[in-house]
């Protein structure tokens, strides 16, 4: 029973689950395109894992103090974990995006060569996922949005 007390855990799941969740309103209004999907995907507006570590990270510094060893832990894995959301995670979502240019590029040459239009069509191929990483808006928002959400959750513990 000691798990369901655990405000900082319970701040981390309930910001994912917010993040996550106003994925899709945002995405409406900036597209006019509504995306379901975008509530079980990575990458967009805001960052849940950077919602997510920030809210852990105030829960930890609400219940323990700023100046604790834990606080100190957990914000600086927060850290990492924005950081690598805006840069390698991000690139690879860049490289995703020119591979599968690639590979339809590709496609359409062997496609318009000479005896390959009689041929039958080969297995198709399953694009790589683009949207990885997040700019830096993104994470920013992501993780005041876990911050403001750590502290609204703790007069309920």
């Amino acid at each position: 029973m000691e798990l369901f007390a655990n405000f900082p855990l319970w701040a981390a799941l309930i910001a994912i689950f917010t993040a996550q969740a106003i994925k899709v309103p945002l995405h409406l209004i900036a597209t006019k395109e509504f995306k379901l999907g975008l509530a079980f995907s990575t990458g967009g507006m805001p960052s849940s894992h950077s919602a997510a570590v920030t809210a852990v990270s105030t829960g930890i510094g609400i219940e323990h103090g700023v100046s604790s060893g834990l606080f100190a832990v957990s914000c600086v894995f927060a850290i990492i974990i924005m950081f690598d959301a805006t840069g390698i995670r991000r690139q690879a979502g860049e490289q995703a995006i020119l591979l599968n240019m690639l590979v339809k590029d590709f496609h359409r040459f062997v496609s318009e060569a000479k005896d390959w239009s009689q041929k039958g069509e080969y297995e198709k191929q399953k694009e790589l996922k683009e949207l990885l990483g997040h700019q830096p808006i993104e994470v920013f928002f992501g993780g005041l949005s876990g911050i403001i959400i750590a502290f609204l959750l703790h007069p309920l513990f």
